[in-house]
């Protein structure tokens, strides 16, 4: 089970993402930030460049929450509503997340630590696309 403390600090973050909506793919190239945020949490927050198909190249950040609880990782948007939960370790499904008519599905994998992924599945009436994200130190 991975601990709080050894996500602190910064990772390089590298993200495919197929969206077959647009029938565009993307790529995310940039850094993602674990700080401390109270005695059981930590604010992330990423920033870099994103780029679909042959269009600009564009600037993108987000934040989200990681609440650590026992044995279980609550994650919330930056406003603190809930977005979903998972387990820190092995290969594992998060909790699913629904967005209007819009529906959102993560696997993690911890099994290669220090590096880890996370692959989101969003599927709805206005969305269609994988993302693939990789995260090293």
């Amino acid at each position: 089970m991975l601990e709080r403390a050894a996500f602190l600090g910064t990772w390089q973050l590298h993200r495919d993402i197929d969206d077959r909506y647009s029938a565009q793919s993307g790529r995310f190239q940039g850094v993602a930030r674990f700080r401390e945020e109270g005695a059981q949490s930590l604010r992330y927050v990423e920033e870099g460049q994103i780029r679909f198909a042959e269009g600009p190249v564009l600037t993108a950040q987000r934040q989200y929450l990681w609440h650590f609880g026992a044995n279980i990782v609550e994650v919330c948007f930056e406003d603190g509503s809930a977005f979903h939960r998972f387990v820190p370790m092995g290969q594992v499904d998060g909790t699913e997340h629904p967005c209007g008519d819009d529906h959102y599905t993560v696997r993690y994998d911890f099994r290669n630590w220090p590096s880890w992924s996370a692959i989101w599945q969003v599927t709805g009436p206005r969305k269609d696309y994988t993302s693939r994200s990789l995260y090293r130190r």
